[in-house]
């Protein structure tokens, strides 16, 4: 009867063959594309709902609430937009789209996790806890800037019809909405990940909190051109929705850097020296203690080289010496 293989033993310092590592490799993708098919599947039944979530805030902000054939008696003083799809294959291309996109946001623990568990063995503890800990607020950050982008789709899709020259209908590819709505998302996600992106460089050294701190003018006039960019609307409320957070993260970044400067200094105050700058030296005279006497050696207990004992043997002879030394140096 065959006896089942025992697993390995783990090297404590993740080392192990490179075939071990294509492995472990393997395995992980395996696992992550599983979780990313198993969720586009399940999200495949609930597509039109999904598909519903994004379009309805555009289309009750620019929809056109008449069909087309009363475009034509319709105020052309009022700009609307008719939301469509085109060819038999566009809505299964779009099913399939928004399918995989979902897998691949609601699956996002897992494969992170398996990219994790792959990484993390060759990591020291310092940079695991370091990891861990951006990873943790990097999520939040992200979905607090694509909560903003969906909270301002609307305001931003009434501004942008308004460009629509006079007696011309506008109409929306439904799959080109999504993929503006995507865009948004992961433009707003990412910028809300800038004071991270600055606090992730000064824990590196890369970056100290002094210098980003003399960066607050630049950083506030270009967070605002982005924001009144972004957010392309007449009134000012939707550019200081988006601004205003991220300029309160950045004073956040800045004194989370300025405080772990602080800690560098008092842990070791040479931290802020060039590479070729010398470092200080203390050269003030200090106490020595009390100094411990030295016993003479015994007899018998001579050097090699060294003639017997000395005048206090008991012989009463001193000792052979040579060049006006008593060992064979």
């Amino acid at each position: 009867m065959l006896k089942s293989a025992r697993k390995k033993q783990k090297d404590p310092e993740g080392r192990m063959p490179l075939t071990e590592h294509l492995r472990e490799l393997r395995n992980r993708l395996g696992k992550a594309v599983l979780a990313i098919v198993v969720v586009a599947v399940v999200a495949a039944f609930y597509y039109k709902d999904i598909v519903e979530l994004f379009k309805q805030p555009i289309e009750d902000a620019i929809g056109c609430k008449v069909s087309f054939a009363e475009l034509s008696t319709k105020d052309k003083r009022q700009t609307c937009g008719n939301i469509t799809m085109s060819g038999l294959m566009g809505p299964f291309s779009l099913m399939i789209k928004v399918s995989l996109m979902s897998g691949l946001v609601v699956a996002s623990p897992i494969w992170l996790y398996q990219l994790w568990a792959f990484l993390a063995p060759g990591l020291h503890r310092t940079e695991k806890k370091y990891a861990l800990s951006f990873v943790a607020a990097g999520a939040p950050l992200f979905a607090a800037g694509g909560f903003f982008a969906y909270k301002i789709m609307p305001a931003a899709s009434t501004v942008l019809i308004e460009f629509t020259p006079s007696d011309v209908d506008n109409l929306l590819p439904l799959d080109e909405l999504i993929d503006f709505i995507t865009r948004l998302v992961v433009v707003f996600g990412l910028s809300f990940e800038l004071p991270l992106l600055l606090v992730m460089l000064n824990f590196g050294g890369i970056l100290t909190g002094r210098r980003m701190l003399g960066w607050w003018r630049g950083m506030i006039m270009g967070v605002t051109v982005f924001a009144a960019v972004a957010t392309p609307s007449v009134d000012p409320f939707s550019m200081l929705m988006l601004a205003i957070p991220i300029v309160m993260l950045y004073f956040i970044a800045v004194f989370i850097a300025l405080f772990n400067d602080k800690r560098k200094r008092a842990a070791n105050p040479d931290a802020d020296l060039d590479p070729d700058e010398a470092s200080h030296l203390d050269l003030t005279p200090q106490d020595v203690g009390e100094i411990e006497p030295v016993r003479a050696s015994r007899a018998g207990t001579a050097l090699p080289g060294q003639s017997g004992g000395g005048a206090d043997s008991g012989t009463g002879v001193e000792p052979t010496r040579r060049n006006g030394y008593d060992d064979a140096t």
